[in-house]
C-alpha cells in the first residue's frame, strides 16, 4: 500500500498541494520520488489517492487524485477515560489504542497517578498525544482521528459524569471487584452499546482509589472486570479494547 499521511487542512480533488513541513520530512526519510504513489487523509473521512510531482531539500508538491471514502472504523463508539500513565506508557497506551479503534481518550489526573503535570506540562503531553494519534491513524488505515481531551481532574471529570445530560452511552468502571465480566455485559448489551456507546474508566498505576471508585459508581458508572488476573494499567484499557471488538464485531 502507499505510505499514508495525514493532512491537517481540507482535501481538494484535482489540485496541486504543497505538503507540510513535517510531511516532507518523512517522505524524504522514505526516500520517496516524484511520480510515486501516496495516500493523504484530513480526518474529515474517507482518503485521496495522490501523487507526488515535486520533492525539494524543504518543500513537496503532490496532486490531489480521486477520493476513497473507505473507513476502518470499529461499529461502535468507545470512549477510554484514562488515569495517567508514568513513563512512556501513557504514549504507548494511546498509540495502541488508536489501532483498536477508540474514539476518544480522556486523560485523568487521579489521586495515585504517578505522573503529576503543572498546566504547562499538561497543555505540551496533550500536543505530543494528539501527534501520536496522527502517527497512529497514519499506520493503521484508520482516516478519522480520535479526540484526546485535555488532562482532567478525575473528581472534577466524575462530576460532570453525573449530571444527567452526560450519561448517554454505558459507562462502565473496569475493577477487579465487580461480579460481572466484561464479556458478559458486553454480550447482554450488545445492541445498546452499539447504538450509544460505551465509557471505560481505567485507574492509573494502583488502581484507583476507594473513594474514586465509590464515586465513579455514584455518578452512574457499572462495574466490570477482566478476570481474576490484576492487569497493568497500559494493559487493561487495551484488553477491553480488544474485547469489545471480539464482542461487538469490530474485529
Amino acid at each position: 500500500m502507499p505510505p499514508r499521511f495525514f493532512i491537517d487542512s481540507a482535501l481538494t480533488t484535482e489540485t496541486d498541494m504543497p505538503l507540510p513541513e513535517a510531511v516532507v520530512r518523512h517522505v524524504q526519510v522514505l526516500r520517496l520520488n516524484p511520480g510515486d504513489d501516496i495516500t493523504l487523509f484530513d480526518g474529515r473521512g474517507g482518503s485521496h489517492a495522490a501523487t507526488l510531482v515535486e520533492i525539494g531539500k524543504r518543500h513537496a508538491l503532490a496532486r490531489i487524485g480521486g477520493h476513497d471514502p473507505s473507513e476502518a472504523e470499529p461499529p461502535f463508539r468507545v470512549t477510554l477515560a484514562q488515569g495517567l500513565a508514568g513513563g512512556d506508557k501513557m504514549d504507548w497506551l494511546i498509540e495502541k489504542a488508536v489501532e483498536l479503534g477508540v474514539a476518544a481518550i480522556q486523560p485523568l489526573q487521579a489521586a495515585r497517578s504517578v505522573v503529576r503535570l503543572s498546566a504547562e506540562r499538561a497543555q505540551k503531553r496533550h500536543a505530543h498525544w494528539q501527534a501520536l494519534v496522527e502517527a497512529a491513524c497514519e499506520q493503521c488505515g484508520r482516516n478519522r482521528l480520535p479526540e484526546v481531551a485535555p488532562v482532567a481532574n478525575l473528581e472534577s471529570w466524575l462530576g460532570l459524569q453525573a449530571n444527567p445530560a452526560a450519561a448517554r452511552g454505558a459507562r462502565l468502571l473496569v475493577t477487579p471487584r465487580a461480579s460481572q465480566s466484561l464479556v458478559s455485559f458486553a454480550a447482554e448489551q450488545r445492541g445498546a452499546l452499539l447504538d450509544t456507546g460505551v465509557t471505560l474508566l481505567i485507574g492509573p498505576e494502583g488502581g484507583l482509589a476507594p473513594d474514586e471508585e465509590a464515586a465513579a459508581l455514584h455518578a452512574g458508572f457499572t462495574g466490570v472486570s477482566l478476570g481474576p488476573r490484576i492487569l497493568r494499567t497500559e494493559t487493561a484499557g487495551l484488553a477491553c479494547l480488544a474485547t469489545l471488538n471480539a464482542v461487538l464485531g469490530g474485529f
